[in-house]
């Protein structure tokens, strides 16, 4: 299939995930042919939160741009940072005179791209409408800016799918982040816009969303906290990739991807 080759990568979880991204992406960019490759990081650096150190690894990687979620703030380093970092993106719909960007362009071969960023509410953090959000980054995208990818990392499935409908035919892919766990549903909507719940997580797989099963399991038996511990062994890429039209922006094709053990 022609077009531009977008490649986006599920929420990358600590150590393994990391590790992953480096160690795979060199041949999933060969095999897919992506011409940009955006991570969520949101729980790069020990399972919450990104750090500048971990940033700069996805950075280093191959990764172009990297989208976050309601963890962003959770490693206080990234707060007197991000703003030095204008690929590394919190969701758009924070407050106005938070730190960071919610959106970013980058051109792809002489194609701008425009990718955005947005948190959910339902079950989230109450912070502004996300769908009078996602309108307000589309009037700021520059008007050569066809191609366009929103992260929408939220809780539930519902609001994510209206998300979905709510861009049919303004942008390239709605793609789900957050609940680490893929689903069946990738599809262009008959706007022209690719649509999947959630891409999955880039994490160990023999884990609870990433996390030490044994962990996970001790606090939903006992309702004790037991700390945040990443599942250790090797971890697997989940991600989407998405073909564009350069021309008008629709979504020729959105596939999942898997690579691991």
């Amino acid at each position: 299939m022609g077009g531009l080759r977008l490649l986006f990568l599920g929420d990358v979880v600590g150590e393994p995930g990391l590790a992953a991204v480096e160690t795979r992406l060199p041949a999933l960019l060969a095999d897919t042919g992506a011409r940009l490759v955006v991570a969520n990081g949101e729980n790069a650096a020990a399972g919450l939160g990104i750090t500048p150190a971990a940033a700069r690894r996805l950075f280093a990687a191959g990764v172009q741009v990297i989208t976050t979620g309601n963890h962003v703030w959770d490693k206080k380093e990234i707060l007197g940072r991000i703003d030095h970092l204008p690929r590394l993106l919190r969701p758009a719909n924070y407050p106005p005179g938070t730190p960071g960007a919610g959106w970013c362009t980058v051109d792809v071969d002489g194609v701008g791209v425009g990718v955005a960023n947005l948190s959910g509410r339902i079950f989230m953090d109450p912070l502004d409408c996300p769908f009078r959000g996602a309108d307000e980054v589309l009037a700021r995208f520059p008007a050569g800016v066809r191609v366009r990818l929103l992260d929408f990392h939220a809780e539930a499935t519902s609001e994510k799918q209206a998300m979905g409908w709510h861009l049919d035919g303004r942008v390239t892919a709605v793609l789900g982040t957050h609940t680490h766990v893929a689903t069946a549903d990738a599809r262009v909507l008959p706007g022209g816009t690719g649509f999947i719940t959630d891409v999955g997580m880039t994490g160990v797989r023999d884990s609870v969303i990433g996390v030490s099963a044994s962990k996970a399991l001790a606090r939903f038996r006992t309702r004790i906290p037991r700390g945040h511990a990443v599942a250790e062994g090797q971890a697997t890429v989940c991600g989407v990739l998405v073909t564009a039209d350069p021309d008008t922006g629709r979504c020729l094709g959105i596939e999942r991807v898997e690579r691991g053990p």
